[in-house]
């Protein structure tokens, strides 16, 4: 106990320059454990994209490529679903509920998707959040759309704004529906999902601006967009389904049944399981940034160790003098121990304090503005090994200015030559 109060006290004769390295541990520490947070965060708003979804169901392909276009708008489908198929596949007595997916159109950029308003009752996201308006309501006539959080930023956009969809992903004049505008009704609130850069509209609004369109191209038939609107019947064919069932343990036994559907190639997925193995392909970045902010803690810590390195000289008579008072070798070697403890503790305390003030304060902003939601929580298990191995190097790094200070306090005595 001595010991440690004399290496307090000797610290705090050295304040400012422990102070810049308590300063600069701490923002190393908050730095690596916020990147840790993030990171595991990010995952599980990646991994909730979707929630609560059983199954989601497409033309036969691969599984990545049924999500990637159904679930992130990314690429586009082999091929189609007979509506026939989808309304065959809705009535079995397993399923709870259907929210069909036709894809294929665009506005300026951003993916359209035609639906039902069984997606905003539907589908949710980061566990159990369901969609949620920040302006208006959802689609009630056939030119009417619901556009995501990003949409209405990006592009300024406004209860009541007229919008061109496009005929496939790309823009062209020769691709527009100019005659058939679609009137904004509703404004999503940020989910960081891709329904925040996602236009909603009606699967009658599909089949609206496409009646006389054959292979991907106007015909002879043109017809006005309130004719256009009386002619729209069901759909012939859908991109993909979500599916909702009575009870979870049917997932597998039901999605076997699909997959073995007879009249034509069907595949389901599980969209919870498949996520995590697109997830495990993309993993190696998040590792990229932990090495990364494990870098800079190293940088902070060596500089810990130049300090004491450079205070060496100034306290060979303070060595001295404790090794003439009896103070035995390996006590002068823990002394500078104890001060970089002192200095990483400290650094490490105020590190998880000013972590959790970040979290508080800019919570609200990262779910307005990247959708990202930071639970605050406590420190894991995997964030307690961190800190602890950034005390236990801080430790064993300063065993060499300990080892230095030791071996000239032998050489010195107590006749010092400065």
């Amino acid at each position: 106990m001595k010991l440690l109060k004399i290496a307090i006290k000797s610290a705090l004769n050295r304040k400012i320059s422990l102070a810049l390295a308590i300063f600069s541990i701490c923002i190393s520490m908050v730095l690596l454990l916020g990147v840790d947070k993030i990171r595991k965060e990010a995952k599980q708003t990646f991994l909730n994209t979707i929630s609560q979804t059983d199954l989601i169901v497409g033309a036969r392909s691969g599984e990545i490529n049924l999500l990637l276009y159904s679930v992130f708008r990314i690429g586009n489908a082999t091929n189609n679903i007979s509506y026939a198929a989808y309304q065959e596949i809705s009535r079995m007595k397993k399923v709870k509920w259907t929210v069909p997916i036709s894809l294929g159109d665009s506005h300026r950029g951003y993916r359209v998707m035609g639906t039902d308003d069984g997606f905003f009752k539907y589908y949710k996201y980061a566990g159990e959040q369901p969609l949620r308006f920040k302006q208006g309501g959802v689609f009630s006539g056939v030119y009417e759309a619901v556009i995501g959080h990003d949409i209405a930023k990006a592009l300024n956009y406004r209860i009541g704004s007229q919008i061109i969809l496009s005929h496939g992903i790309r823009s062209t004049a020769f691709s527009e529906h100019k005659d058939k505008p679609f009137t904004i009704s509703g404004i999503l609130k940020p989910t960081g999902t891709p329904v925040d850069r996602t236009v909603i509209v009606s699967l009658a609004g599909i089949e609206a601006i496409h009646l006389g369109w054959q292979s991907g191209a106007p015909g002879g038939l043109n017809l006005p967009a309130d004719k256009a609107a009386q002619f729209v019947s069901q759909p012939a064919s859908i991109t993909a389904f979500m599916l909702g069932l009575e009870r979870k343990v049917d997932t597998f036994r039901v999605q076997r049944a699909i997959n073995q559907f007879k009249k034509e190639p069907l595949l389901a997925i599980v969209p919870g399981s498949t996520l995590a193995s697109l997830w495990q392909m993309i993993s190696q970045f998040e590792n990229i940034l932990l090495a990364i902010s494990g870098l800079v803690l190293l940088a902070g810590i060596t500089g810990l160790i130049t300090t004491l390195l450079s205070t060496v000289n100034e306290r060979r008579r303070e060595m001295a003098v404790l090794r003439a008072v009896g103070a035995h070798p390996y006590h002068v070697v823990l002394l500078f121990c104890l001060e970089a403890l002192f200095v990483v503790i400290t650094a490490n305390i105020v590190a998880v304090i000013l972590l959790y003030a970040l979290q508080l304060l800019l919570y609200p902003l990262l779910s307005e503005w990247v959708g990202l939601h930071l639970r605050i929580t406590l420190l894991d298990a995997e964030q307690w090994l961190l800190i602890l191995g950034a005390v236990v190097f801080s430790f064993v790094a300063s065993l060499i200015p300990g080892y230095i200070a030791y071996k000239r306090s032998l050489q010195d005595g107590l006749t010092v030559k400065l």
